[in-house]
């Protein structure tokens, strides 16, 4: 098969797919005729293919997608004029803390932060996508290890944990804040709203924290 008919291939196969394509199913495409490091070459060279257009090709945890440049995201909100989901102060605190230094327990989580972890608060968690039990440690009770997951990394556009913005002081101080987490994962594909959001979508707020005062909001990727 010729590189250019390769490379159409490839692009339909990821513009058609919702969700990250992993390498190994774009080998299918060919039915072994490319191998996968020439499949690897093909996607970078449509990575350079975008530049300077609204759409980016990235390589995720879970694979590759197109999705809209973030510049891209106020014009494309245009489109979708329902509120996103709104996140909480507790919340944000909570998975900053699995992310940032899993894997952990909610004993652990509880002790960094301060107060009683609400268990709404890990199911929703849970139910988002964004952290999984992946194992229990051993010890009284034995406690769930908590832990990210590929989701919570296509979430944020990274393929791995290294890629996570670094916490100022996340290493030695006894917390890891709101504020610090904000400023992080601004840095990704997490967009940040002032003020709390209501109706439906809305995460509950831990009662022993302030209200919540930075919410994030995950932007649409095309």
């Amino acid at each position: 098969m010729k590189t250019l008919d390769a490379k159409r291939v490839l692009e339909a196969a990821l513009i058609c797919s919702s969700q990250p394509t992993p390498l190994r199913e774009l080998g299918v495409l060919f039915a072994g005729e490319i191998g996968p490091d020439t499949i690897r070459d093909l996607l970078e060279e449509l990575g350079r293919d975008c530049a300077g257009r609204g759409i980016e090709l990235v390589s995720l945890a879970s694979g590759w997608r197109f999705q809209s440049r973030p510049e891209m995201a106020a014009y494309l909100a245009r489109l979708n004029p329902d509120r996103p989901p709104r996140y909480s102060r507790a919340v944000m605190e909570t998975l900053a803390i699995v992310a940032y230094r899993q894997p952990v327990t909610r004993g652990d989580i509880e002790d960094v932060r301060g107060v009683a972890v609400a268990s709404s608060i890990v199911k929703q968690l849970e139910d988002r996508g964004w952290i999984e039990a992946i194992g229990y440690r051993e010890a009284p009770g034995r406690p769930a290890l908590l832990a990210t997951t590929r989701q919570f990394l296509d979430d944020l556009g990274l393929a791995s944990l290294e890629q996570l913005p670094a916490l100022d002081g996340a290493g030695d101080a006894p917390g890891i804040s709101h504020d610090a987490l904000a400023a992080a994962v601004a840095q990704t594909s997490l967009s940040f709203a002032e003020g709390a959001a209501d109706g439906e979508g809305h995460l509950p707020v831990d009662p022993d924290t302030d209200p919540p005062s930075a919410d994030p909001a995950l932007e649409s990727h095309a």
